[in-house]
């Protein structure tokens, strides 16, 4: 694909964008020079977050993985960003060619370079929807047409759920979606932790979700476990996600877990 293939009319060239920045983190193409100066001053005030982000997808690859050798064969991706290089179709289909996935971002402009990137792919969609209207995710026509939710599903919810502030509402949010899901889902979740951090990275943290445009909520431990509330936890359990089921001692933050600043987990719906 040209870099050009991906950029469309109507998306404008100087504003910055939060897919597109974290596409730059993870070494991907699919960004611009506002997104990258933005980035790089992210990175000033936190030199671990490409780092931080390449573990979230590391986790993503060996949750999708394992998902589909499980047999779930269909999923739902919300705050998907940008689809760019080992993303969630790529990895599911690898195991099975006829999985089938649904992105949704909350930004037009995400979704845009998401369709442009995998126009001709007609396993795979992308919707605009939000996290915060989860009734009209699971009943959107397109995704209605594309999924089948009364069969088991894979539902991913990756570094989304720290911009949900309140924990009455995010909570009350995922509750409607696992309702939603047939018995035999799985819900996979990764989540911005101060879990076990230094203070002063913990401080670093903090002053990065301060300034960011959309409010950051950095829950511990004790605050992402009730997202799994009457599911079955696959084991290692909620873990920072070196720990969850590691390929090598080469790992990114093996060494270190608390280091990645990220628990994730997966459960199971009876």
């Amino acid at each position: 694909m040209e870099t050009g293939d991906w950029i469309t009319a109507d998306v404008p060239l100087d504003q910055y964008n939060a897919a597109r920045m974290y596409d730059y983190m993870l070494g991907g193409y699919h960004n611009f020079e506002v997104d990258r100066q933005v980035a790089q001053r992210i990175l000033m005030l936190s030199p671990e977050s490409p780092v931080q982000a390449q573990a979230n997808r590391a986790f993503l690859r060996r949750a999708v993985t394992w998902l589909a050798q499980q047999g779930i064969d269909q999923f739902l991706d919300i705050g998907s960003g940008i689809p760019t290089a080992g993303n969630v179709h790529e990895v599911a289909q690898k195991v099975n060619p006829a999985a089938r996935v649904v992105y949704v971002d909350i930004d037009p402009v995400a979704v845009i370079h998401s369709k442009a990137i995998l126009h001709g792919n007609t396993h795979v969609l992308a919707i605009q929807g939000d996290l915060a209207a989860p009734e009209a995710i699971i009943h959107h026509p397109e995704c209605e047409r594309f999924l089948d939710l009364s069969r088991p599903v894979g539902l991913l919810l990756f570094a989304v759920l720290n911009f949900i502030y309140d924990n009455e509402q995010v909570y009350g949010l995922v509750s409607t979606l696992r309702q939603a899901l047939a018995s035999g889902s799985y819900l996979a979740i990764t989540h911005i932790t101060d879990e076990d951090a230094p203070p002063e990275i913990v401080e670093r943290l903090r002053r990065l979700a301060a300034g960011s445009k959309s409010p950051t909520r950095i829950r511990s431990r004790a605050e992402i476990a009730p997202f799994f509330t009457g599911l079955d936890m696959v084991e290692p359990g909620l873990v920072h996600i070196p720990l969850w089921r590691p390929e090598g001692p080469d790992d990114l933050f093996l060494d270190r877990p608390s280091g990645s600043m990220i628990l994730g987990g997966i459960g199971r719906k009876p």
